[in-house]
Order: C-alpha cells, then sequence, then structure tokens
C-alpha cells in the first residue's frame, strides 16, 4: 500500500492546526426516511467549504523551499482550485489553477479571491488536466494534482480519522468517488482502524468512471452531472489500485436521486450540498433496503453550488413533490374570468408563481384564451383540490407539465 495509516495519522498532525476540525451529527430525520442510522460528517464547514483544503495543504508542506519559490499548479472543477489557492496564499507560494470553461463561475471567482491564477482550458476536467500539465513543464511549477498523490491521499484520510473517532460504532461509510482521492484515504485509515467497517463508494450514472475500471469495463459515460466534482473520466492509478484491494462495493446513482438528496439536505438538515455532497446520501434513497438498520457514515464533501443550479434543483423538487404544478386553464374570454380562477387558488392558500394568458397563440375558439398558471401549493392533494374546483365552476383544466 503506497499511503499507510501513519501516513494519514502524520498529515493529521501536520495540519490540524490549520484546518477545522468538522461537526460529525446524527440525523433523526434522515435515519427515519432512508432506515438507515444516519451519521454526517460536514466538511462544507472548511474555510473553502470542502474537503479539498485537507489533502492540498498536506502537500503544500511538503514542498521544498525551492518548490515553494518556483508555485505550484493544479487542475480542478472547484474545490481542490480553492484548497490549494488558499492554502498557498497563507504560505506565501504562487498558484496557478487550471479550471474546465464550464466551471460554475462561483468557483472561478472564489478561487480567484483566495489568491491563485486561473486559467480556464478545456471542456472537462481531462482537458484541463492536459493544459495544467503543459504549464507546469513550460513554467517549472510543481503539480498539485487533485487525487493521485500519496500527501493528497494522506491528507484526505485524516476525515476518517475524526469520523471514526466522533461514532466508533459507524458499520459503514458512505463516500464519492471523482478521481478516487477521498475515498483511497478514508478507506486506508477506516479499515486499519476497524477492519469490519464497510466502505462504500458512490459516483453518478453519467460519470461511473471508478466502477467501469474496477469492473475491467472501458468507460461509457459523460454528459453535464449536477455533480462536477465527482464528474472524472479517468480515475487515477495510484487510487484505483487502493479501491480495488480496500472498497466493498461502488454504487451508481442517478442524477434524479442526487438533485433530492440536495433538496432533502436543505429542508432537512438546512444546510446547503453540492452534488458530489450530496451523492452518499442519493445513495441511501436509491438503494436503501442495502442499509437498513445500518450505522451509516455520510461525507458531505462540499458545499460549493451555484446560487442558479441550486434555486433550480429546489423548484424541481417542489415540482415532483407535488408543490408546485403547471396548469393549463381553458377559460371564456369575457371580464371576471381571470378573477374567479384566482379566487379559486387564493380560497385555498395556494400562491401564483407565473401567469401566461394566451389568445393569438393558441388553437382554440375566438371566443376562448388559453391560461397558463404555475401555482405553489401546501401539497398535491391540495392542488387536485383546486383543479376539481375550477371544473366544478364550468373550467377546463389539467396538469400541463410534470417534473421528470
Amino acid at each position: 500500500m503506497s499511503v499507510s495509516l501513519q501516513d494519514i495519522q502524520d498529515a493529521e498532525e501536520r495540519i490540524k492546526d490549520s484546518l477545522v476540525k468538522t461537526p460529525a451529527t446524527f440525523s433523526r430525520t434522515l435515519s427515519a426516511i432512508t432506515g438507515a442510522n444516519v451519521h454526517l460528517k460536514h466538511e462544507i464547514f472548511q474555510y473553502t467549504a470542502a474537503f479539498k483544503e485537507r489533502g492540498a495543504l498536506n502537500k503544500l508542506l511538503s514542498l521544498s523551499d525551492d518548490e515553494r519559490a518556483a508555485g505550484v499548479i493544479a487542475m480542478s472543477a472547484g474545490n481542490h482550485a480553492q484548497g490549494v489557492a488558499y492554502h498557498a496564499a497563507r504560505l506565501k507560494i504562487p498558484a496557478t489553477i487550471v479550471m474546465p470553461e464550464g466551471s460554475p463561475f462561483s468557483k472561478v471567482m472564489n478561487t480567484e479571491r483566495l489568491g491563485a491564477k486561473v486559467v480556464l482550458a478545456g471542456n472537462n476536467f481531462a482537458e484541463a488536466s492536459t493544459a495544467a500539465t503543459r504549464m507546469m513543464s513550460e513554467q517549472s511549477l510543481t503539480l498539485i494534482h487533485p487525487f493521485d498523490d500519496e500527501a493528497i491521499i494522506a491528507g484526505q484520510g485524516t476525515i476518517s480519522l475524526e469520523f471514526l473517532e466522533a461514532f466508533p460504532g459507524l458499520d459503514t461509510m458512505i463516500v464519492p468517488i471523482g478521481g478516487g482521492g477521498l475515498i483511497s484515504g478514508m478507506a486506508i485509515a477506516a479499515k486499519a482502524l476497524k477492519p469490519e467497517i464497510k466502505i462504500i463508494g458512490v459516483q453518478t450514472e453519467l460519470y461511473p468512471g471508478m466502477k467501469n475500471c474496477v469492473d475491467g469495463k472501458p468507460f461509457d459515460g459523460g454528459g453535464i452531472s449536477i455533480a462536477e466534482g465527482i464528474a472524472v473520466k479517468e480515475p487515477g492509478e495510484i487510487t484505483r489500485k487502493i479501491v480495488k484491494e480496500l472498497v466493498d462495493d461502488i454504487l451508481v446513482v442517478s442524477e434524479r436521486h442526487i438533485e433530492d438528496a440536495i433538496n432533502l439536505m436543505l429542508e432537512i438538515e438546512k444546510v446547503v450540498v453540492e452534488g458530489a455532497a450530496a451523492a452518499g446520501l442519493a445513495a441511501l434513497l436509491q438503494f436503501g433496503e442495502r442499509f437498513k438498520g445500518q450505522n451509516v457514515g455520510l461525507v458531505l464533501c462540499g458545499g460549493n453550488i451555484d446560487n442558479r443550479l441550486l434555486s433550480h434543483a429546489l423548484m424541481k423538487g417542489l415540482a415532483r413533490d407535488g408543490r408546485v404544478a403547471y396548469l393549463r386553464v381553458l377559460l371564456p374570454d369575457m371580464p371576471g374570468a381571470l378573477a374567479k380562477v384566482s379566487a379559486v387558488i387564493a380560497k385555498h392558500g395556494a400562491n401564483v408563481l407565473e401567469v401566461e394568458h394566451r389568445r393569438e397563440f393558441s388553437d382554440v375558439s375566438l371566443k376562448q384564451a388559453v391560461l397558463n398558471i404555475v401555482i405553489e401549493s401546501q401539497n398535491p392533494e391540495m392542488t387536485d383540490i383546486i383543479m376539481d374546483e375550477l371544473r366544478n365552476d364550468g373550467f377546463d383544466v389539467e396538469l400541463a407539465a410534470t417534473a421528470a
């Protein structure tokens, strides 16, 4: 094994004064929903709102004086970028970060604010990595790899030390996998301290790179994922060996379950997590029977989600739950018709979010109009009551669309 428990314990001692020992909590409500005893490790409370600081700082502290003076370069979709930028600035090490061109604006802005030079290159992690490697050679910089590095892996493994200190009775840890640095470090530490513990990886269905690698299959995914932090096509050489040896299974979850998990974390735990951080809960939602009754640990690995993406996820979640509905109402084109519809909606405590009143661009009679209206109600049953009452009042009404 290229990284040992001692390496991880040394990393903990090295970085402890510059990082947050993040809280670990038990969630009664998520436990009731999933059937597992759910414990959460809140890495979202690191200064840069992600676990990546641990590995980044451990690596930076391992550099020689000459390497520090020359500067470092990293490629990242965001969280590793911010971790490197923050701690490099603290240590007065020049840092350049190469990020894919589609990275969330919030992550780009935060990385620059933390003191690094940001270069946008490529459409994905692989293309950004190629650009970073070229710049490293041209400028004699030291590469701070986001996952395929022993010092990075050791730093990430310190999470398991803290998690098991807080909850030594954990039966299972469910850990997101992109390139594999997080799960590699956590698996090494956890299995060394508690050999019987199960380490379960989780990947999005769009990027099952590590699972395919372990299963001996070629990568066959891609696309735009809400979990861009784990949208990695090619896992690391070091990490894939560790995962094959220590990780008990890798689950692949749908984008929809990740979206649902983001919403649940905000609604139940009152914390904001990004897609990658929601992957563990998504696995519990999608494969609940497998974990029933177990003491399960989830790592909330990052909270850097774009505000617009978060708002879209929340509204889509309300639509799926039936608390937001898109109605199509056919009404007579005469004074007072719209007021009658509004009165029924208001009577039942619902709120109108959007209204589109069409006469010209529809295939209905000249004496009729189409009303497309989005309403927010307490629950889907209340929406059904509103629709029934509108029909009883003579209006033709139907659900115009449902959330996928």
